[in-house]
């Protein structure tokens, strides 16, 4: 199973295109981002004053969490369309020059995965960010010319996943910049009590609270779950998800307390029952569990180090003693050993 596949992933999967309906749709109506919602209503509210569109604005942090629906809120915000598209989809230059074009007084462009413009594409968007104008080249050779052609006033709403592969000129053209945070328990019990509301589940608090411990401060991941308890408890449990059939139904989905999954689990076991704790080197670990060092590196460890629970030293991967206590495994390794960790 691929990093991008499994339940507890914060990447957007087919089955979650149900989450639409769910996104809210004002700025007042977000939980859990605090900081960024007060300082996005500022400047929502400025711009409103000034009867301008927005600053450009740029959402990073894991994916999962909420990039998407922030620039669907400011468009609800501002009464304005948005365009949506990603930096993949974006080949050539042209591609791009041909979507400005068709951009409308107060329009919003919204480009996920945005660290993956190419440098050509990036370059037409520059002007365009900065100067609102787009300058293309008509002709070839001795006779070729450019042509700077006026833009609407409008707005690039950035989302990336990976800050550091952004190229620092298109960064610094974005006037305000947001980091997304996971969510915590209230926050994430706050939105699974509206999505059950809305998609007519009848949840106890226990049952929300359950789901809620195990999505990984994640709300991409949190309704995902949600939907598959619905199904457990719509068959086995008579419709009413609680405390017991949450976690019956999370149980069955290898989803322990702490929202680990079989291949979280596979990964710590593989580093102290063959490795003695560790150090071991990454390459090592993937051909254990033969998985891509990339899919480990990327999609897996991260949340294992969030946790305290995998630590990233010159000479490799060592597990910490958090990790032998929530697999109920033995540290052998002496106080002097543990202290190093």
């Amino acid at each position: 199973m691929s990093g991008d596949e499994r339940i507890v992933s914060g990447k957007l999967r087919r089955d979650d295109r149900d989450n639409v309906a769910l996104r809210p749709k004002l700025l007042r109506d977000i939980v859990g981002q605090d900081r960024v919602r007060e300082n996005l209503q500022i400047i929502v509210d400025a711009a409103k004053a000034r009867n301008e569109p927005v600053d450009h604005l740029l959402f990073y942090g894991p994916p999962g969490l909420g990039k998407t629906s922030l620039a669907h809120v400011i468009a609800n915000e501002m009464n304005a369309n948005i365009r949506i598209t990603a930096g993949p989809s974006i080949e050539r230059a042209g591609d791009l020059a041909a979507i400005l074009t068709h951009m409308k007084q107060n329009d919003i462009l919204f480009i996920d995965e945005i660290h993956r413009l190419g440098r050509a594409v990036e370059e037409i968007l520059y002007p365009a960010m900065e100067d609102f104008a787009l300058d293309i080249v008509i002709g070839k050779g001795p006779a070729a010319k450019n042509v700077r052609l006026n833009l609407p006033r409008f707005t690039v709403v950035g989302a990336t996943t990976q800050l550091a592969l952004l190229a620092g000129p298109l960064r610094d053209r974005f006037g305000a910049r947001f980091r997304l945070d996971f969510y915590d328990q209230a926050a994430l019990e706050f939105i699974l009590n509206r999505a059950a509301t809305m998609m007519n589940v009848e949840a106890r608090p226990e049952g929300i609270a359950e789901i809620a411990r195990r999505s990984r401060g994640t709300p991409r991941i949190a309704l995902r779950l949600l939907r598959r308890v619905r199904d457990y408890a719509q068959t086995r449990a008579g419709g009413v998800i609680t405390g017991s059939v949450a976690g019956e139904a999370l149980n069955l989905m290898d989803i322990d307390y702490l929202g680990l999954d079989d291949i979280d689990r596979r990964i710590l076991k593989t580093i102290i029952e063959k490795y003695n704790g560790g150090p071991v080197g990454l390459p090592t670990i993937a051909a254990s569990i033969s998985e891509d060092t990339s899919t480990i590196e990327d999609v897996y460890e991260p949340y294992l180090m969030q946790l305290g629970f995998l630590k990233r030293t010159p000479r490799g991967r060592e597990a910490t003693t958090l990790a032998y206590d929530h697999l109920g495994i033995v540290d052998p390794r002496t106080p002097e050993q543990k202290s190093l960790l």
